[in-house]
């Protein structure tokens, strides 16, 4: 039974596959998500017990940004790459890291996903959260959905972007919140 329904006592999870939001909305509106306004959309008036988002720290990626005072981990005169500056504002935004270093195999074929992390995560913390809300539009999710629906009793929400989202998850979920739809969700370039 699909519900809109958002009780305030309802203890919420959320967990972000931040590469398939990061692409999907590069590709869609070549912009990037406020990840602030995505976590209070998703929230609203429930309490928010954990936001994870699931990142692949990749090689190379650094750009000439201002030195970032005030960070222990940051040398002097040291600038953030591109990748930490973006890895900073989701702590910024309230989003807890799970870091994993891309993997590089012989022959240069690189791999890079959380899929299992996210799933395993989900799983553990499952015992304490009402709703879990799976911020993904992969569809190799469905089974973890239909496990946390179906043998751990609870609610399950799937946010991501419609037009790159599987549909057997869209479907599979009890709401589906359509990213696009969500006010000041997409920050133009």
């Amino acid at each position: 039974m699909k519900s809109d329904s958002y009780y305030s006592n309802q203890r919420v999870g959320i967990f972000i596959d931040v590469q398939n939001l990061y692409h999907s909305a590069k590709n869609l509106y070549r912009g990037r998500v406020n990840y602030r306004e995505l976590v209070r959309f998703l929230v609203r008036d429930r309490q928010l017990i954990r936001t994870l988002g699931y990142v692949v720290r990749s090689e190379g990626i650094v750009e000439n940004l201002p030195p970032k005072a005030g960070r222990p981990d940051v040398p002097a005169g040291a600038h953030l790459s591109s990748e930490s500056a973006f890895f900073e504002a989701l702590e910024n935004a309230g989003v807890e890291l799970r870091v994993k270093d891309i993997q590089v195999y012989a022959g240069g074929s690189k791999k890079a996903d959380w899929d299992v992390g996210m799933a395993v995560d989900a799983i553990r913390m499952a015992s304490f959260l009402d709703v879990v809300v799976l911020v993904t539009g992969d569809g190799d999710f469905l089974p973890l959905v239909d496990y946390l629906k179906w043998g751990m009793g609870r609610l399950v929400e799937v946010a991501a972007f419609k037009r790159s989202a599987s549909l057997k998850l869209q479907e599979a979920a009890d709401k589906f919140v359509n990213v696009e739809e969500i006010p000041k969700i997409i920050i133009r370039k």
